[in-house]
């Protein structure tokens, strides 16, 4: 009889394990190499490419055998905007005196518009805002109820730092995401001005002059709706110029923004603009795929997978390589999704599982935004999202980064996925670049549910992650992709280990099963600023 139970229990477990799924290396290599092929032309918003991309992803969602969407497809309509600048557009400041400064498109300033109109011509006083923050929880109010409506705002990066007398204000030297610009140029639409100019230093940007010079050489997109006449960022040394030209000193400035009694500042500057653009109304598409849970009561309820599809996508005018391919970001994150759905349909968990590939993350999280507005799944009944995001492509590690899941039950339960594993949570770091709020799951936290951006290991700015194998030369690597980010060069090549990428889908993909399957949803965790909203 003993013999016999044990025979069962070894049979049972066999079982089980049977039925763990198990991300393979082979799909998500051949997707990642097709996603990321020139073919696609970077798959751009709004471009060619793009339309291919979202063929392919509801192909393969279809030949996977995941659910289609109430209407009977995969695809869920975005209506966005696009605008791209046109030659003879320009940004003049006039001081007292005749003075003029005009700065020089790309290299000095870039600007353009969110305001949907293809001739503009602007005419307005510029005023210092500091951070342009207002933050209630904080006591933090720039604006202190100045009227805004018609000027043109230039503020900084980044939050206010933390004093000896603060340490833990704005979240310490962590980012908030009062820091980031999408923030700052919608509190400007909030306040009526007529545009927004951020003032960019590599430091409190975290990212090079390229980032927003890049983007901005592209067409940009918003979701349809109102927007700024004109916004931009400045050269730190062109800002110096201007303030300087209106009699003040920057420096001086910055340093009187960071006190909760600091008022707008009137620079003394007109600003004259004529801002001419190509303007095109688009429908583009999130991809959504279900995988049915196999609880009765349970499978009303979700986890959500994301990743973006989207990348630069393709500019004719670009000298040398012109397609911006978006290897790692993100075919990457788009390839393993469906390696990871492949698996799913295998394997129902208790909860529903829904894999969306949003579209427009490059150009302001959109596709994402518009999810959360008319989600396939209620938002009141989805338990987490868990997104990827440029995936580890030089190797295994030891560690799996977790970064934002300790704002909920999430991080006490990717520490028992990675137990089960054989991995060591990632400790945490400082997010110094704000890296929380610029990817798709942020918008889910913005709306309540559970998420974070699922990492393979560390990643502070010098690039330190736990190897498995030649940690030196793994780092090496590693660091040296800052130089292919948001550049045609981030291409794919046969040749990367894609070991640490499949080992971090697996992770994401056991994370979610753990999730869909436990008897309670997730939760923030207490006095957290998003778990005070309502789904």
């Amino acid at each position: 009889m003993r013999l016999t139970l044990i025979a069962l229990a070894a049979g049972l477990a066999l079982q089980a394990h049977a039925q763990q799924p198990v991300v393979a290396e082979a799909p998500l290599r051949a997707h990642l190499s097709f996603l990321a092929d020139d073919m696609l032309e970077g798959r751009g918003t709004g471009q060619r490419g793009g339309a291919l991309a979202v063929r392919y992803l509801e192909t393969q969602a279809a030949v996977l055998g995941l659910k289609p969407l109430a209407d009977g497809g995969y695809r869920q309509a975005v209506k966005i905007e696009g605008t791209k600048l046109l030659p003879g557009s320009f940004v003049r400041f006039d001081a007292a005196g005749g003075n003029s400064i005009t700065p020089a498109n790309a290299s000095e300033i870039v600007f353009g518009t969110m305001g949907g109109k293809d001739n503009i011509s602007i005419d307005a006083p510029l005023v210092f805002v500091g951070y342009g923050a207002i933050a209630p929880e904080e006591k933090w109010d720039d604006y202190k109820g100045v009227d805004m409506k018609g000027k043109i705002l230039v503020m900084m990066v980044n939050d206010p730092q933390p004093t000896a007398e603060e340490p833990n204000r704005f979240a310490g030297k962590a980012y908030t995401y009062y820091g980031r610009w999408l923030y700052k140029f919608e509190e400007a639409v909030r306040q009526g001005a007529a545009g927004a100019l951020l003032i960019h230093t590599t430091p409190s940007a975290s990212y090079g002059w390229s980032v927003p010079a890049t983007s901005f050489a592209h067409e940009r997109f918003h979701l349809a709706g109102s927007g700024n006449p004109i916004e931009g960022w400045l050269q730190e040394d062109t800002a110096q110029k201007l303030f300087a030209a209106g009699g003040f000193d920057l420096d001086k400035l910055r340093a009187d923004a960071e006190r909760r009694d600091f008022r707008p500042v009137d620079l003394k500057l007109k600003v004259h603009a004529e801002i001419k653009s190509a303007i095109r109304q688009i429908e583009d598409y999130n991809v959504v795929g279900i995988v049915p849970g196999s609880d009765p009561k349970l499978k009303e309820e979700a986890v959500v997978y994301s990743a973006h599809w989207d990348h630069l996508g393709i500019d004719d005018s670009a000298k040398g390589d012109h397609i911006w391919n978006g290897a790692i970001d993100n075919a990457s994150g788009a390839a393993a999704l469906l390696a990871m759905a492949q698996e799913a349909v295998k394997h129902p968990a208790r909860r529903t599982q829904v894999f969306l590939w949003p579209m427009g993350e490059e150009t302001g999280l959109l596709g994402s935004a518009a999810y959360v507005q008319h989600p396939a799944w209620p938002l009141n009944k989805t338990s987490a999202d868990l997104n990827l995001d440029s995936m580890n492509f030089v190797g295994k590690t030891r560690d799996i980064g977790v970064a934002g899941a300790e704002r909920s039950s999430l991080y006490e339960a990717a520490g028992v996925v990675a137990k089960q594993m054989g991995l060591k949570l990632a400790p945490a770091i400082p997010d110094l670049s704000g890296a929380y709020f610029r990817a798709d799951h942020f918008n889910f936290a913005r709306s309540g549910v559970p998420a974070f951006n699922v990492g393979s290991a560390v990643f502070s700015g010098d690039g330190y992650f736990d190897f498995v194998n030649d940690q030196e030369k793994s780092r090496a690597r590693l660091v040296a992709f800052k130089n292919d980010y948001h550049q045609p060069s981030d291409e794919y090549h046969a040749d990367w280990d894609l070991s640490g990428m499949v080992q971090q889908a697996q992770f994401t993909l056991n994370l979610g099963y753990y999730v869909a399957n436990q008897p309670k949803m997730q939760t923030w965790k207490a006095g957290d600023a998003f778990g005070r909203l309502k789904r």
